[in-house]
């Protein structure tokens, strides 16, 4: 089986695009597992010097796939480790990150952000987090990153109330660094991270270590987050919540 992953090296920089529109790169295991090889391919990778995250027109990531999350739910199993392993690789990323959003960009693909170094958005973006309208809580380490990028009051606004924000508010927030057209968004993402490519490399790894410091409290965050996100999987809130959701698509398609 095909994932839906693309990853492309060119001029310094690796492209690891999502590409599954037709679910608006919903994320599944297989495609976590993909990114977490190609981020760790492109440590080892000299040529590599910057990695991009891309998805496709009107989508960047709708999050992970409720599929996923029904099955762990209503077997009480575990359910794949590849999503940890991703958030690890992109916690302790030893290349510099960029992200490219266009459109769609929800649970892990906004909390995914906080660990990027620059990203573009364009300016029909929308990003929102529903961790708690799905009974569920924050990961990837954002209920420990956001409060101290956007104080408690908006962290709380996006992570727990689960507000929509547009461009413009998540550049405010202090995780999206520009705003763009839609037609100019993929070019500048691609430019910022061809920029960060051609530098340096030390002195920019250098300069990004001493910038982002001591990584371990984030990574004990993400693995508490991780415990309590499991559990609350199994949860009636959660199960009942991910009922609705797939009757609520089930009826659109209808």
């Amino acid at each position: 089986m095909t994932v839906p992953i693309e990853v492309a090296v060119e001029d310094g920089v690796q492209t690891i695009r999502l590409n599954r529109p037709e679910k608006k790169n919903a994320i599944t295991s297989a495609m976590y597992a993909a990114m977490a090889d190609a981020i760790k391919t492109g440590w080892a990778d000299d040529t590599v010097r910057a990695t991009l995250f891309l998805g496709t027109p009107g989508a960047f990531s709708s999050g992970n796939d409720i599929a996923d999350f029904m099955q762990v739910a209503m077997s009480g199993e575990r359910g794949s480790m590849a999503v940890f392993d991703f958030l690890e690789a992109i916690i302790m990323s030893q290349k510099p990150l960029v992200a490219g959003v266009d459109g769609l960009a929800i649970g892990v693909g906004v909390t995914m952000l906080m660990h990027c170094d620059y990203v573009v958005a364009s300016e029909r973006s929308l990003f929102k987090t529903p961790f708690v309208d799905l009974g569920l809580v924050p990961e990837a380490g954002s209920s420990l990153l956001a409060p101290k990028l956007m104080s408690h009051h908006k962290a709380f606004e996006l992570l727990a109330m689960g507000e929509g924000w547009s461009a413009a508010d998540a550049r405010e927030a202090g995780f999206v660094n520009r705003v763009t057209g839609e037609g100019d968004l993929e070019s500048t993402a691609i430019a910022a991270a061809s920029e960060i490519a051609a530098k340096p490399p030390q002195a920019m790894k250098l300069s990004r270590d001493l910038i982002r410091g001591d990584r371990s409290p984030i990574l004990s965050r993400m693995r508490q987050e991780a415990e309590i996100f499991g559990e609350r999987l199994k949860s009636d809130e959660a199960k009942a919540a991910f009922m609705a959701f797939m009757a609520k698509g089930q009826k659109k398609a209808g």
